[in-house]
């Protein structure tokens, strides 16, 4: 049997916004797997749907570089250990050498990225070995995106926590920054419902199914319910269909008019990445025995 801590108990409190033991309960009968903890909370009523910012942070920054025409830019996640360094001026120079080298060269991917040499010099796996040696933390480019041949607006906010890359088929750079600071804030997975994620969508009919069942729903009418419900789940996760967060009575596809969203990408700083909780008392203690 997996060993609940508090930590875990904590964890999936502030995810799904439910009580200490529900959290418990949830984590005991899932065997400690957080992502079907927050389901089965969600069947029995009692969470709401998991928060996307998945686990704590790892430092860093997210940072963007977008050509003086607006036709190509890149979006670049870079982490280090600790948020001191991530401030650090020869940090940040080193993530916006490696932002503008992925502009002009169009990496295929990461390795490819390494491997490339910037400054015509030495290779970006180079550079990054050497920052880890100057800085003497461990640095590491974790993933870009780049973009080229549309209109393309970057958002970079709280100073690299979250960045947005986005691209449109036209309108003005006022537009465009205001969807890319929509996606900053409301986190959508789509553009639209035909490119919600077929797993994403199966899975939410699913907890949304078992959900209606666990109010004692008659099964006739669960089918119905799940179709409304999914509805609701559209204006959640479809960019379109989102309430704009600078005027609430428009939707963003009122916004847009006959502008089109091609494509965009959001990274938040760490996201997913599980960070070494450390007792700060507890080592330096250690350290005088």
């Amino acid at each position: 049997m997996a060993t609940i801590t508090a930590a875990m108990v904590k964890d999936l409190r502030e995810r799904s916004g439910a009580g200490m033991m529900d959290c418990k309960k949830a984590l005991a009968e899932t065997g400690g797997d957080m992502q079907k903890a927050i389901d089965y909370l969600r069947e029995k009523g009692i969470a709401k749907a998991a928060k996307k910012s998945g686990r704590v942070a790892a430092e860093g920054a997210c940072a963007a570089c977008v050509s003086a025409d607006g036709k190509i830019g890149a979006l670049v996640e870079i982490n280090c250990e600790t948020d001191f360094t991530a401030s650090n001026s020869d940090f940040r120079a080193l993530v916006k050498k490696v932002t503008e080298h992925i502009a002009k060269t169009n990496p295929a991917d990461l390795d490819a990225l390494n491997a490339s040499k910037i400054e015509g010099k030495k290779t970006v796996a180079d550079l990054v070995t050497e920052a880890t040696a100057t800085i003497g933390e461990k640095i590491s480019v974790r993933r870009f995106v780049r973009y080229e041949g549309a209109k393309i607006v970057s958002y970079i906010h709280m100073g690299g926590k979250i960045g947005v890359l986005v691209a449109l088929d036209g309108g003005s750079d006022e537009l465009g920054k205001d969807i890319a600071m929509q996606i900053a804030a409301s986190n959508p997975s789509a553009i639209d419902r035909a490119s919600v994620d077929a797993a994403e969508l199966e899975h939410e009919k699913e907890v949304l199914r078992k959900q209606a069942l666990e109010e004692g729903k008659p099964e006739k009418i669960v089918d119905k319910m799940v179709e409304g419900r999914i509805n609701k789940f559209y204006k959640e996760v479809c960019l379109v269909e989102q309430i704009f967060v600078k005027d609430t009575e428009k939707t963003v596809q009122d916004v847009l008019g006959k502008v089109k969203v091609l494509a965009f990408t959001r990274y938040q700083l760490g996201e997913g990445i599980e960070k070494k909780q450390s007792d700060f008392a507890a080592e330096v203690a250690a350290q005088l025995k």
